[in-house]
């Protein structure tokens, strides 16, 4: 296995635009297996920034996150044997992370259980949903192209309960799969699809101000 540099070091300080190295996933893979540091270092410099956008997501901030990241590459450079080129590394080293992002959550005891339903839109007898009129829509594009919307969208997306916030990142920002999840998360798929519908619901209805483009 591959020295892996002390945070203190390269791993989290190294200037990540100066590696011209150039691998495939064969050659790099096959690099890792021997050892060789260079091969390792160009894993960190290519991977290191999308694991940490995915520790963050998770654990909601940067407290954490470097610790996660250090784990999951190593925990990659101990598997490397077992990878079997079923899926790219990127995504090897993405559902990796995940794991070892809920492992930490699961360890700091930080898991929010509080109930959504209060974060849910509201209906009548009639089964019709009560909501303002709107008298401006603003688009989708009109959202993301605003810096301050796209921060408001992350920490709307923070004020659900963990249960719920963990499978909307999972299912709709880290894109995995309903079997994934369920694995992940040990519950049924029947489960992941509840929770994802009411943690989407509860977000829509945290995001109407920004939808009828009262927030600039």
């Amino acid at each position: 296995m591959p020295n892996l540099p002390r945070r203190s070091e390269t791993l989290f300080e190294k200037d990540q635009t100066g590696d011209r190295d150039s691998f495939d996933d064969a050659a790099l893979v096959e690099g890792l297996r021997t050892g060789s540091a260079r091969h390792a270092d160009h894993l960190v410099r290519t991977h290191i920034g999308p694991m940490r956008a995915v520790a963050r997501r998770i654990l909601g901030g940067d407290a954490f996150a470097d610790d996660c990241v250090q784990e999951a590459f190593l925990k990659a450079f101990r598997k490397i044997d077992g990878f079997e080129g079923r899926s790219s590394l990127k995504t090897w080293l993405h559902r990796i992370t995940v794991n070892e992002a809920l492992m930490k959550l699961r360890a700091l005891k930080r898991l929010d259980e509080r109930p959504i339903d209060l974060l849910m839109p509201e209906f009548d007898e009639n089964a019709c949903r009560i909501e303002a009129a709107w008298p401006t829509l603003a688009t989708t594009e009109d959202i993301l192209e605003r810096e301050s919307t796209r921060a408001l969208v992350t920490s709307k997306i923070r004020e659900l309960p963990d249960s719920y916030r963990i499978v909307l990142l999972l299912r709709d920002i880290e894109e995995l799969d309903t079997a994934e999840v369920a694995k992940l998360l040990d519950i049924t798929q029947g489960n992941v699809k509840v929770r994802l519908h009411r943690a989407r619901s509860a977000l829509k209805k945290l995001l109407e101000p920004v939808l009828r483009g009262e927030v600039e």
